[in-house]
């Protein structure tokens, strides 16, 4: 890999990582990078993989003041997404991915409805056992798989069952999102490292833009209002999902 490759990566990494954080969309603009790059697309989608966890890296370091008090709620989410990740790598390294393909453009859909009509359903959800609802555990376990198995816009989705489960300013909720998504990409970037086609030259400075961007993002979040932070994800999600879409059924 030439030095203007290493340079570009760094900056996809960097816009990436703000992406992830601000709109939950990452993988919209690193996986097409790297496909561009002429990395095939399992071989692009596990190097996306390894690389992305280095912005939950950063995304924690920049969000201590989001992330306080929040502590055993990042730890009882983390080990669900850390099994969902696990589960969705090992689906991904054994089966096609036509599958999830045809029904990402759907869930990523509902899902920025479902963000976008969040508040009002918020109190329904916690008269249901709120945080603590099975149905919506078992959601996050489901989005994790997702992640691991495919992952483009699964932090939309994360968000959008946090912001349901968790009565708390959607940028709080964001900084949780971010945290326990990427333990979710790091889980299913280590069965990769061992079992996938990793592109290793492509990691390191993908990784390294990812975690700087990662850093910046949570001090943009903290700038927008957060019904606006709501509708800039939700439109974003719509036009992913309408992007997918064209691709998955054309």
């Amino acid at each position: 890999m030439i030095v203007t490759d290493v340079l570009i990566l760094v900056g996809v990494g960097i816009l990436a990582g703000i992406v992830s954080t601000v709109v939950s969309l990452a993988s919209i603009v690193s996986y097409p990078a790297l496909l561009a790059m002429g990395i095939p697309p399992l071989s692009a989608n596990v190097t996306n993989t390894m690389a992305l966890m280095f912005t939950a890296v950063g995304a924690a370091a920049g969000s201590q003041r989001e992330l306080a008090g929040q502590r055993r709620r990042v730890l009882r989410l983390s080990l669900l997404t850390a099994m969902g990740g696990a589960t969705g790598a090992a689906l991904l390294l054994v089966t096609p991915s036509g599958t999830f393909e045809l029904i990402a453009p759907v869930l990523i859909a509902v899902a920025s409805l479902v963000l976008l009509v969040q508040p009002r359903i918020a109190g329904a959800v916690a008269r249901v056992g709120g945080e603590h609802s099975v149905p919506l555990r078992l959601s996050v376990f489901a989005v994790a798989i997702y992640t691991g198995y495919f992952g483009a816009a699964g932090g939309i989705l994360m968000l959008a069952i946090l912001g349901a489960m968790i009565e708390l300013p959607l940028v709080r909720i964001n900084a949780v999102k971010n945290v326990v998504s990427g333990l979710s990409n790091g889980v299913a970037a280590l069965g990769f490292a061992f079992f996938g086609p990793v592109r290793w030259s492509a990691v390191l400075p993908l990784a390294a833009g990812f975690l700087t961007g990662g850093w910046v993002g949570p001090s943009l979040v903290r700038r927008l209002p957060g019904q606006a932070l709501r509708v800039v994800v939700v439109v974003c999600g719509i036009a992913v999902a309408v992007k997918l879409g064209v691709d998955a059924y054309s």
